[in-house]
């Protein structure tokens, strides 16, 4: 199959006068000009919209009780505190859903409450409050169900624990249906009709001001009129349990959730949090030199979802609540191999599912990859999924039939799927078009996911593909990757690096920076981390960078050493042995737009050649022996040094600029014919190189190609 080319988009335009005002702002603030046209791209066009984004002195947190619904659940949870009753926190199994029971849970258990938790197995239970669960709730004696991150669309539910004499507070942060649960109080900034200034808060938000709401109450009643302090308190207290559980579920980190996140960021620096401290000393090794969004994106999220992935989440709640040392680093190294576990069984996946798309027929992979398995583990199927869609740059689904069946394939057995889409593709629209073939879908543009029958996937597969080729526009499906600007060499500098470290935290409505260079020569590439990364080395206007890609080692690169690239990354700073350098977090790189442009003229050329067309010697098409003898040997020293894959454009500059393109291309065209070496194009001019065995001197005046050439040049 082939990579899909990814589009190059910038996420904002420049206004027409942007270049000025950028430069106006920068003298007035003090700022690196290209930060302050980072920043003018996102919106902030004045000193004082600029001062108060780094500040956050135009953001405060709101008053909670403007959440409708709170002055009831309010009263519901500190009446069944006040009497002694059984409250059961019913969690779910994500990081939101984690970190928000142990939220409540601390800060129930010390007011004295009684307590237990429940969160759903992903396996047996599935997602949300289900009948089996409320009674095992019930045999607990428990009189009032706190929901936290699920609960909204938990109508029956609620209605049979109500039956049972359970009253319930339902606590949660997406979406409304239309028919609400009859719930002793509903606290949801979605609901209709909240007045609410927020609507993005994660689930552990919700519940961290649910808490903010009872310590409020209880304040006022002890006669406290500080409702600042009480704020500090209980924010000192759980903000970083709040961040961690906010960054994870991908919240948009603006207005309040920017405030939450930070002040979380600088308390989970220093948490007292044992069973959190224990997670960050297993992820990290020791104490990790930068704890910002980042840091939990990639190394405190994975291992706290691994435990509802591979096993439960409750082992992650108890590592949160834990109180003593040698557990909390027992139940932390448990996570972390369960990390791993989650990751091996993720890379088989992605390998099984890199060959089953390999061996689909072409017209059944156009448009989106429908792939199923018997082995793959539901758990990861969206992780992988993920990674398919990276890979290949169009939508990807993967189905599980792992546990559907009866010891063997039945028509009817039940798959679960988890879908990745691309901009472009309306994933939520395209499953709505299938849906005859579907036992149950739900999701987004970009996720989704679904239940099919075995004896429908294609079926589903081919109504998929054509219902994405008949609603696709001019541009086709691929995979857009969004950057912010496009920077000169000498505009990176530590200075920038350490500006755009302040824009922090970042995440979804504040991304990191992308930045765009072009025409930079990459002087080296070497593999890092067994293999699986690339480390570079780039020069453009005499100045040389260091470089990094995560998950793409050399040989998948589209481009070699001594190519002009342009390249997308984040600019980052390298500290080693006390010394500080810039380092480029490529995100993508590709051959040089301006020497693409040069190239695609030249191979429409060499194409009409093919075809045909006559051509003066000026063209320089035809190749004298030497200019044979020297590709040759060129290419044979590639081999020797293990270089299987390499560009025109490199072998352009191992020539010695003596072999124009047309004519390089006319070479590796009868050596392909004479079995001299065989070459593959899985990248638009970067080709995989592969020498048989030749045992007999090979003569050019063999090939056809050559002959016919030969014809066709005017005298």
């Amino acid at each position: 199959m082939q990579f899909q080319k990814k589009q190059w988009v910038l996420r904002n335009e420049m206004p027409q006068d942007g270049e000025a005002r950028a430069e106006l702002l920068a003298q007035e603030t003090g700022l690196s000009p290209l930060l302050t046209k980072l920043l003018l791209l996102r919106g902030y066009k004045t000193v004082e919209q600029i001062r108060t984004f780094f500040e956050q002195s135009d953001t405060s947190f709101y008053d909670p009780f403007l959440l409708s619904g709170m002055d009831l659940a309010v009263e519901r949870i500190l009446r069944a505190i006040e009497r002694g009753e059984t409250i059961a926190i019913f969690g779910d199994y994500d990081v939101d859903g984690v970190t928000s029971v142990t939220l409540l849970y601390r800060y129930l258990a010390s007011k004295g409450a009684r307590l237990r938790y429940y969160v759903p197995n992903r396996f047996g239970d599935g997602y949300g409050m289900s009948q089996s669960s409320i009674d095992e709730i019930a045999s607990d004696e428990a009189t009032l169900i706190i929901t936290v991150d699920n609960g909204i669309t938990a109508v029956r539910e609620v209605e049979y624990a109500t039956s049972l004499g359970i009253d319930t507070v339902v606590t949660d942060h997406h979406e409304c249906q239309a028919e609400l649960p009859d719930a002793v109080a509903i606290v949801n900034p979605h609901k209709p009709g909240d007045p609410y200034p927020f609507k993005e808060l994660a689930g552990v938000g919700v519940i961290f001001k649910v808490v903010c709401a009872c310590e409020l109450t209880l304040a006022k009643r002890a006669g406290e009129e500080d409702t600042l302090d009480v704020i500090q308190r209980i924010s000192r207290e759980y903000l970083d349990l709040v961040a961690v559980g906010s960054v994870a579920d991908l919240m948009p980190l603006t207005d309040e959730n920017r405030l939450l996140v930070t002040y979380g960021l600088e308390r989970l620096k220093n948490t007292e949090r044992i069973g959190l401290r224990a997670l960050m000393d297993a992820a990290s090794g020791d104490r990790p030199k930068k704890i910002n969004s980042g840091y939990i994106g990639y190394q405190l999220a994975p291992r706290i979802n691994a435990a509802g992935r591979i096993e439960t989440a409750s082992r992650a709640v108890e590592l949160f609540l834990s109180e003593d040392a040698e557990t909390a680093k027992l139940l932390a190294n448990a996570l972390c191999e369960m990390n791993a576990q989650r990751l091996a069984e993720e890379n088989r996946i992605v390998e099984s599912a890199y060959r089953k798309a390999d061996a689909l027929p072409p017209e059944e992979r156009e448009f989106v990859i429908v792939l199923e398995d018997d082995t793959w583990h539901r758990g990861i199927l969206g992780i992988a999924a993920s990674g398919l869609t990276e890979r290949y740059g169009i939508p990807s689904i993967l189905i599980s039939f792992d546990g559907a069946s009866r010891g063997f394939p039945a028509g009817d057995d039940l798959g679960v799927g988890s879908c990745r889409s691309v901009k472009g593709v309306n994933l939520a629209q395209a499953l709505d078009a299938c849906a005859s073939l579907l036992v149950k879908h739900g999701g987004h543009e970009l996720a989704a996911g679904l239940t099919i029958r075995r004896c429908d996937v294609p079926a589903f597969r081919h109504a998929l593909n054509e219902y994405i080729r008949s609603h696709l526009d001019e541009k086709g499906v691929a995979g857009a990757v969004e950057y912010d600007c496009e920077a000169t060499s000498s505009e990176l500098t530590l200075r920038l690096a350490q500006e755009l470290s302040a824009m922090e935290p970042f995440g979804q409505g504040n991304p990191e920076p992308i930045l765009k260079l072009s025409d930079v020569t990459l002087l080296d590439v070497t593999p890092i981390g067994e293999g699986k990364h690339s480390r570079f080395r780039f020069q453009k206007d005499g100045i040389q960078w260091t470089g990094v890609k995560f998950k793409c080692s050399p040989s998948r690169l589209p481009v070699s050493p001594g190519d002009l690239v342009d390249l997308l990354f984040h600019l980052n700073i390298n500290e080693f042995r006390g010394t500080s350098s810039l380092q480029l977090q490529v995100e993508e790189l590709r051959p040089a737009e301006s020497l693409a442009k040069e190239m695609r003229k030249q191979e429409e050329r060499y194409r009409e050649i093919l075809s045909g067309a006559s051509f003066s010697p000026k063209e320089e098409v035809l190749p004298s022996r030497e200019e044979f003898a020297l590709v040759y040997k060129i290419l044979r020293t590639q081999e020797r040094e293990s270089t299987s894959l390499f560009s025109l454009p490199r072998l352009f500059d191992l020539c010695g600029g003596s072999v124009g393109y047309i004519k390089l291309k006319v070479i590796l065209s009868v050596f392909d014919e004479l079995n001299l070496c065989h070459l593959t194009e899985p990248v638009p001019n970067t080709y995989l190189l592969e020498f048989p065995k030749v045992t007999e001197k090979t003569d050019l005046s063999r090939s056809a190609l050559l002959a016919r050439l030969t014809t066709q040049q005017k005298n």
